[in-house]
């Protein structure tokens, strides 16, 4: 059978093409895009796009609703199917525009790539994600070794992570010279930094614990006075990988190089909270903990205004709808002390 047609190939690399330069998405996002486009096309056995029909929709959804999930062998969640169907449905609109379809492909059929209301209330809805307590992050720290580089390192990417909270890609790509220890401030500079929205941010340093700012102050005196690092060297360099007498490749210590991927990070974090006796937790979730830490520490609006710029939020709504989600047990504790 055929696994591609030539006219759809053209127009996919116009639309990709025009995901970029008009609509400003980033490479990651057309990514995705690409996905749902191959998932519809397999669905609708590789015929042109200039062919579609409304049952190649439904055909679509229904696919997608007998899917199993690649990695955990469970059905295809809601969530999922949505993001696929509206890329899919928003590539055809643009498509019901261009010359040679615009007599093919009406608008209003696009419309039946729509999942159900409820299906997609379904999708939509509001989920309590796990995140440590700042108790838990702070035990997973302390529990960590420090004794070579590796493990230096290691340790205050943790400290940092609960300083900042600063997202996974932004603590990838920073560099010595975004560090300044005396104001205790992080510049994410999104011309050098992977910040979210191509954002710069100014982030000061959380008083969450001495000894976990201390490990962190430690690690930059270190890189900068006895590795010799210099202001455009990475705040967290790679592991250097050697051969060993033994014919073996082995962690050696760091080297002047950016991670590539977010992958280290995230091992790193979740290792350390197995380590501890723990459940896994990514580093994403430390802008949860840390949500939960400020909420009862900068009470007033101009304090929470702070607070939420420090996170690197434009609004404050951010900061509530995002990350300001009431556990359970703090939702039964607030409810039941109105009896006090």
């Amino acid at each position: 059978m055929r696994k591609y047609c030539e006219e759809n190939e053209r127009m996919k690399r116009l639309y990709f093409r025009h995901l970029r330069h008009a609509d400003g998405k980033d490479g990651a996002t057309i990514d995705k895009v690409a996905a749902a486009l191959a998932r519809f096309e397999a669905s609708s056995r590789y015929k042109p796009f200039r062919a579609f029909h409304i049952d190649q929709a439904v055909a679509l959804k229904a696919e997608l609703a007998k899917a199993k999930n690649p990695k955990t062998g469970k059905p295809l969640s809601k969530a999922t199917a949505s993001a696929t169907l509206r890329s899919v449905k928003a590539f055809f609109q643009w498509l019901s525009y261009q010359s040679g379809y615009k007599s093919r492909i009406r608008l209003p059929d696009t419309e039946y790539f729509n999942l159900s209301a409820k299906d997609e209330a379904v999708a939509h809805a509001c989920r309590e994600t796990p995140f440590p307590s700042m108790d838990q992050a702070l035990h997973a720290f302390r529990q960590m070794p420090a004794g070579g580089d590796i493990e230096m390192r290691n340790k205050a990417l943790l400290a940092f992570l609960i300083l900042t909270g600063v997202r996974v890609a932004a603590a990838a790509s920073l560099k010595l010279k975004h560090i300044d220890l005396v104001e205790g401030q992080i510049f994410q500079d999104a011309r050098e930094v992977h910040t979210k929205g191509s954002k710069t941010i100014y982030t000061t340093l959380f008083p969450v614990a001495d000894d976990v700012r201390d490990c962190f102050d430690r690690w930059v005196v270190h890189l900068r006075e006895t590795m010799l690092f210099g202001s455009d060297d990475p705040l967290f360099p790679k592991t250097a990988v050697s051969n060993t007498a033994s014919q073996a490749f082995a962690a050696t210590g760091v080297k002047r190089a950016h991670w590539a991927t977010a992958a280290p990070i995230r091992k790193i974090v979740g290792d350390a909270f197995e380590a501890g006796g723990l459940p896994r937790f990514g580093p994403h979730t430390f802008r949860r903990t840390l949500e939960q830490w400020g909420a009862t520490r900068y009470v007033t609006p101009e304090a929470f205004k702070a607070f939420s710029q420090n996170l690197g939020h434009e609004s404050v709504l951010t900061t509530f709808t995002s990350y300001g989600q009431v556990s359970r047990a703090r939702q039964a504790e607030i409810i039941k002390s109105a009896s006090e």
